[in-house]
Order: structure tokens, then C-alpha cells, then sequence
């Protein structure tokens, strides 16, 4: 398996979105793809950062394009999208973002 393609699995896993560190913690799980390089952190950035089937919602949180569109629907918008400006972009708004995430990954609509 290729590198991009195990990067584009462990998104799946993750529910179709995933910050770096997950991929950083979950890509090396992918059976059948062999990560010899010595920078292995530094692909797995050119990756998301390359790969048309992977978008950039938020520095750092990247979602698969085949469910950009859900994610829209659902509030979580793109970096290439027109947002407020930037002063409404406060601790509380990422916050909001992270649980957001986290009920859509868990299936906790809302509730801990």
C-alpha cells in the first residue's frame, strides 16, 4: 500500500476527518505500507497538504473531499471558504470545533 493511500485509510478510520497528531499516532497502524524514511512526519504534511482527495479545514485538521460537503453542512468549513473575520475566531469557537469533531467521531450528539 502507498504511503498516501494509508494516510487517506487512517482519515476514513478516524471518521473522515483528523488533525496531524492522530495521523502522526494512527498512520503506522495501516497494515501493508512501509514508511522508509527517516522524516516519516514531514510526508505524511506533504501528504495532506498534496493529495486531492484530502482538503485543509483548519491549520493543522484535514478531511477527506468526498465529505467536505457533510462537514460544510455540519459547520465545519474549509479554509478556502469565506469565514467572519478573523476576530470572531476566538478560544470558545475552537473549542466548539473540537467537540463538534469529537460528537461526530463518538456518536455523542452533544452529551459526555
Amino acid at each position: 500500500m502507498k504511503q498516501n493511500d494509508a494516510v487517506i485509510k487512517t482519515i476514513e478510520d478516524l471518521g473522515g476527518i483528523a488533525t496531524l497528531g492522530q495521523l502522526y499516532k494512527k498512520v503506522f497502524e495501516v497494515q501493508d505500507c512501509q514508511w522508509k524514511t527517516k522524516t516519516p512526519f514531514a510526508s505524511i504534511r506533504r501528504i495532506v497538504q498534496q493529495d486531492k482527495n484530502i482538503y485543509k479545514i483548519k491549520p493543522g485538521l484535514y478531511g477527506l473531499a468526498k465529505c467536505k460537503e457533510l462537514f460544510e453542512k455540519r459547520g465545519i468549513l474549509s479554509a478556502d471558504v469565506p469565514h467572519k473575520e478573523e476576530s470572531e475566531f476566538s478560544h470558545s469557537y475552537y473549542q466548539g470545533l473540537l467537540i463538534e469533531i469529537g460528537n461526530m467521531k463518538n456518536g455523542l450528539n452533544g452529551h459526555f
